[in-house]
């Protein structure tokens, strides 16, 4: 009896603990109530959208066109920000080290490093710091190179699995064909989101690191779209991304019911104007308020 019942005992903990391994790595389940919403409020936009949601609490997702594979856009600063972070991990540079900025850095399109004087001295949190909010475009090449470029931060996100996640701009090695196609980088809204929820719980490079990078994306300039319909006394943490025919956004929101992330990534887009009025960007605005009111 004493061996039947200590066999029992055994078994009984082995049957717990692999059931506690299941439900901690168990799949999302599909929020059909939420999908049927988002196909109908992105009904009839002239492009090719992509749209991933998850409600982390309660483990339910919504995938449309998710999986598929988009420009990044500005988002493509994210994973340049894990590379930073991981040469930080590894003792090769500091969030206070000073650096110096060269007018032959000089480069167009969104950013404040362009308007520097030459020889202005900078520190790294510094470049980072508008990297994210401003999107600036000068410290994100500097910051590339300081990760150890395209190819380091490439294999960053493969170890992390989001293998659709890549750099691909022209200073990327044997990337040039594909930087023709998708500009500075292509990714998934899945991968995107997966990404920042990983930020979220600690995972990329360590947990330190992921709380400074959290905190680092909490500070957008650019919060006419999504974040807009998120009260502002709400913590988030998020990137936009737009081209002519492009406009992309990833937010993970610390919602007082439970933390939710999205991401929604537009391509070949008929409305090629800038400004709030854009159709991406007027249905990225509905999504993100359809989201808020459907969770809380």
């Amino acid at each position: 009896m004493y061996y039947t019942f200590a066999m029992r005992k055994i078994f009984l903990s082995f049957t717990l603990v692999f059931l506690s391994l299941l439900s901690f790595g168990q799949r999302p389940s599909t929020d059909k109530k939420l999908e049927s919403k988002i196909k109908q409020l992105i009904q009839g936009f002239r492009g090719d959208v992509g749209i991933y949601v998850h409600h982390l609490k309660k483990n339910k997702e919504v995938n449309i066109q998710a999986d598929s594979i988009f420009p990044t856009a500005s988002i493509v600063k994210i994973p340049i920000l894990v590379g930073i972070f991981d040469k930080i991990e590894r003792g090769e540079l500091q969030l206070d080290q000073q650096l110096i900025y060269r007018s032959n850095q000089k480069y167009g399109g969104s950013g404040l490093m362009q308007f520097f004087q030459d020889s202005t001295e900078v520190d790294l949190k510094t470049l980072i710091g508008l990297m994210l909010s401003y999107s600036d475009n000068v410290t994100s090449i500097w910051n590339q190179k300081l990760a150890g470029g395209g190819g380091a931060i490439n294999k960053l996100m493969t170890d992390l699995r989001l293998v659709h996640t890549l750099v691909k701009n022209s200073q990327t090695e044997g990337r040039k064909s594909d930087w023709e196609r998708y500009g500075w980088g292509q990714t998934t809204p899945k991968e995107m989101a997966d990404l920042v929820t990983l930020i979220r719980e600690g995972k990329v490079v360590s947990a330190k690191s992921s709380d400074q990078m959290y905190r680092l994306m909490g500070n957008m300039f650019y919060d006419g779209r999504g974040l807009s319909q998120i009260p502002a006394t709400v913590k988030t943490a998020s990137k936009t991304g737009s081209l002519d025919d492009v406009r992309n956004e990833v937010i993970l929101v610390n919602a007082p019911k439970g933390d939710y992330v999205f991401s929604i990534f537009t391509k070949n887009n008929a409305d090629k104007s800038w400004g709030n009025t854009n159709e991406a960007e007027v249905l990225t605005r509905k999504l993100s308020k359809l989201l808020w009111d459907y969770y809380q």
